[in-house]
């Protein structure tokens, strides 16, 4: 695992970060390249309450997938990271609702996510 400095934004406070080359080949986010397309995702843990989920409340989760995947994680961890879309430093979680939930039930301080940044007029798509 290689070892790199990540700028984030004061509001993150102090976390861990752990990243790897994405299935697709793309490099690690850079500490320069803090705005704008370039390179692809990037594979990192992020703490599970620094990602914002606002479309979780329109659907309620199945909690026998919830479980199951409670059980998955426990044993063997988290398998497929979640999608997650970065605007101006903040972090938006639109799918893979049972895995966050069962991190979050587990009280597990962080998730891998799979990282991609976007603009405000790619959130604002999100939420339609």
């Amino acid at each position: 695992m290689a070892n790199f400095v990540l700028q984030v934004p004061n509001s993150l406070g102090s976390f861990t970060v752990s990243a790897s080359a994405s299935s697709n080949g793309s490099p690690p986010l850079s500490s320069s390249g803090s705005s704008g397309g370039g390179g692809g995702p990037v594979i990192l843990e992020l703490p599970v309450d620094k990602i914002r989920r606002p479309l979780m409340r329109t659907r309620a989760n199945d909690p026998v997938k919830v479980q199951e995947l409670m059980d998955s994680i426990s044993e063997i961890g988290l398998q497929v990271p979640i999608d997650v879309l970065e605007v101006d430093g903040v972090y938006y979680g639109f799918s893979g609702c049972h895995r966050y939930e069962a991190h979050q039930r587990l009280g597990l301080p962080t998730i891998r996510c799979k990282i991609r940044r976007g603009t405000k007029e790619t959130l604002r798509h999100h939420l339609r």
